[in-house]
């Protein structure tokens, strides 16, 4: 069995993130890997998850054999990468990383495929991005270990099958429905990452200022777990920020003002949702009487991409019961008007700052 090496690199963040997408430094996506977990023990939530892939790594390891190619969805920064990195790592073999849109063509997936030795993991993130070309050469790859390459040019070209060495194909989606489905149908083990409960993130939180050399109380963590929009990587990013805030104030530890406090500064407000959420909220509303609306027109209102929208805004606000999809299109509900002030009990929450913490 040979060590974990990543051989593309450090690991890929997940494209669509609320903080990457806003013009977030490379230096934080850099720091985020440092705040990975490495191990099963170390990752915190997804329990039921966890407890069913140590079996099949279990079982894998006392027959000999690789695991099988695995398919992990969800919405962005739940943990895909790192999880495929843990197996990797509990595994004992390497993992080698890339991306739907980084393979290009054919040769850059046989270039991946045939660096692999008996057992490694080729983890590919947003594998729904892949060409449909690529994705038919993995067929033959993930079912009979080879893929057919061309040798040869013009009339003389013909296409010679190369073995490959047994290996695992992990792959991390967040739109498990533009997956093809004959290669979705070639994934073994299909398992999706779930929102991370509020006392998780507060875990979290606090895993998270340990590894940064500085300390959360639990009132002040649960404050930015509860904020956190089910994600570990916002957690992770919000916690970065209320320290920075914390710290400049001459804190020792974040408490639940501190929090409190740095959130507010940020735009987070205490149902976790941010300016663009609230704008998202608003338009509908405001300009179009509360919904229906289709997603379309709502992107195009907010200039913001349609993907953005369904993977990034959307989930968080559908799961909690701020909006609702109908077959004619999003709806905010009445828990978003009383959040916005609009109906029902309740002040709005989108503007003023938090308070200085005394």
């Amino acid at each position: 069995m040979g060590r974990v090496r990543h051989d593309d690199g450090p690991p890929k963040i997940d494209s669509v993130d609320r903080g990457l997408l806003r013009g977030e430094r490379d230096e934080a996506a850099l720091e985020e890997v440092s705040l990975r977990p490495r191990t099963m023990d170390e990752y915190i939530g997804q329990a039921a998850l966890k407890r069913k892939l140590r079996v099949f790594v279990d079982a894998a390891k006392q027959r000999g054999e690789p695991l099988d190619h695995v398919l992990l969805h969800g919405p962005p920064g739940l943990g895909k990468t790192t999880m495929a990195q843990i197996l990797a790592n509990e595994l004992g073999v390497r993992i080698h990383i890339t991306s739907g849109p980084a393979v290009e063509h054919k040769g850059v997936l046989a270039g991946h495929l045939t660096a692999l030795e008996a057992g490694d993991v080729l983890f590919i993130d947003e594998i729904h991005r892949l060409t449909p070309v690529v994705e038919e050469s993995l067929y033959s790859a993930m079912e009979d270990g080879r893929i057919d390459l061309p040798v040869g040019e013009g009339t003389r070209a013909r296409t010679m099958p190369f073995s490959l060495a047994p290996f695992t194909l992990i792959g991390a989606t967040t739109r498990t429905a533009l997956l093809g489905a004959p290669l979705r149908e070639r994934f073994q083990i299909v398992e999706g990452l779930e929102y991370y409960a509020d006392d998780e993130l507060a875990a979290i939180v606090q895993r998270t200022a340990r590894i940064l050399k500085f300390t959360a109380t639990d009132a002040g963590a649960a404050e930015i777990g509860r904020r956190s929009r089910g994600t570990p990587r916002i957690a992770n990013r919000l916690t970065r920020r209320v320290r920075d805030f914390a710290q400049v104030l001459g804190r020792d530890a974040i408490d639940r003002a501190d929090a409190e406090y740095g959130l507010g500064e940020l735009g987070i407000d205490p149902e976790g949702l941010d300016a663009i959420d609230r704008r998202l909220l608003i338009a509908i509303v405001d300009l179009f009487d509360g919904g229906p609306v289709g997603i379309d027109s709502l992107a195009a209102t907010l200039s913001e991409p349609r993907d953005t929208l369904e993977d990034v805004y959307e989930p968080f606000l559908l799961q909690r019961g701020f909006l609702v999809r109908t077959p004619r299109g999003r709806q905010v509900t009445r828990k978003a008007l009383a959040h916005l002030g609009r109906g029902g009990d309740g002040p709005p929450q989108g503007g003023p700052q938090g308070e200085l913490p005394l």
